[in-house]
Order: structure tokens, then C-alpha cells, then sequence
């Protein structure tokens, strides 16, 4: 059993605007080295056990698709540290930082901003966060052996356990969205609706 709460205060999320962009930011703890993170974060055979598989030239210059997802370009990498992609266009770029913590943890920073968020403001963050924080709770229960070998993380993704995560994931962005200043209550509340719909869809807000 996934103790959601327990998943849901791990990860600090936070949202910013500058003009027309839109920045998420996310921390969260993991329970293993960096390099242990880094390897699970980069490594093509892992990253299907906990995520969803990718193919490509993985490497400055290459680009990537993740199945049935987005794809996009490497653009920095600097191991086990960060690297730095476009993340489904240009104009979408998605920033991953490691640095050691406590004992032997790592804290892990995603950065994903975009200038041409398909929702006003900060409620384009809706789009975006909620799915991150399926992916950091996949990372988590895999890098601490909580997954089982035979674990198919897209059928996990429509399971109950994992779509009343997903409900309070949208609701935890609706109020760091709100506490931003970044958008209007009626713009926030209109893609709350549709970002609820498709990772909660018989939750009502």
C-alpha cells in the first residue's frame, strides 16, 4: 500500500511566472546516493521499470521520445549532477538537478518551465505537475525496492491506489498555483477542472 500522504508532503512544489512564462519547480528526498538516482533517472532499462521506456541518442546533441509521450532534445548533461531537455517543443524546457543530502539521500530538483502554456498564468502549472508527480512517486518506490520486478508503471498509473494520489496531487497544485499570485481564480478553477478530469476523472473538485 502507497502511503499517500506520506508521498504527497514529500515534494515541495512551487510556481512562478516571468511574462508569459510559466515555471514548476518540485523538490523531493530519495532514500539512495546520487549516483544511485542519476543511473534510475538515465538509464534506459530502468527508466521502464518506474517510468515509461525511451529510445533515442541519449546524449548532448541527441534527442529522445518516451513511448506514447512526449520527446524532445538534450540539450545539457553533466553526470550525476543535471541535465537539461526540451521536453515536447522548444519552447518547453525541463531541467533535473542532483546534490547529495543527509547520509546517504539526494535531494532532487525538477524544473519545468514553458512560454506558450496552453492555460493563462500559473494554471498552465496544472498541466504539467500533476504528471511530474506521478513520475517522482514512481522513482521513490523504485529506488527504495518497493516495486515489484514485474511492475508495469503505465497499468499502475490507472490503478485506484494511484488515481486518488493523482486527485490530491491536482488539489496540492490548485493551492500552490493559488498561493503564487500568478493567475486569475477563475482561470486557475477552469484548468483545476480539466487537469482533475484526466488524472482523477470521478473526482469532483
Amino acid at each position: 500500500m502507497i502511503d499517500i500522504l506520506e508521498h504527497i508532503n514529500a515534494v515541495q512544489r512551487d510556481v512562478s511566472r516571468t511574462g508569459e512564462t510559466v515555471t514548476v519547480v518540485m523538490r523531493r528526498a530519495y532514500q539512495a546516493e546520487p549516483a544511485e538516482v542519476w543511473d534510475a533517472l538515465t538509464d534506459p532499462e530502468r527508466m521502464r521499470r518506474w517510468f515509461m521506456p525511451i529510445t533515442g541518442e541519449l546524449k548532448v546533441g541527441g534527442s529522445f521520445q518516451l513511448e506514447g509521450n512526449a520527446g524532445g532534445e538534450i540539450l545539457e548533461c553533466d553526470p550525476p549532477k543535471r541535465f537539461k531537455v526540451t521536453f515536447g517543443g522548444p519552447t518547453s524546457l525541463l531541467e533535473l538537478r542532483l546534490q547529495p543530502g543527509a547520509g546517504d539521500t539526494t535531494e532532487l530538483e525538477l524544473e519545468h518551465s514553458m512560454s506558450d502554456a496552453p492555460a493563462p498564468g500559473g494554471s498552465g502549472a496544472l498541466w504539467v505537475g500533476p504528471g511530474w508527480d506521478g513520475a517522482l512517486l514512481g522513482l521513490a518506490l523504485y529506488v527504495t525496492g518497493e516495486l515489484p520486478a514485474d511492475t508495469d508503471p503505465v497499468a499502475m498509473a490507472s490503478s485506484p491506489e494511484v488515481v486518488e494520489y493523482n486527485e490530491k496531487c491536482v488539489r496540492a497544485w490548485i493551492e500552490a498555483i493559488r498561493a503564487s499570485g500568478t493567475t486569475s481564480e477563475e482561470d486557475l478553477l477552469s484548468a483545476a477542472k480539466i487537469a482533475m478530469s484526466q488524472y482523477a476523472p470521478d473526482a469532483e473538485l
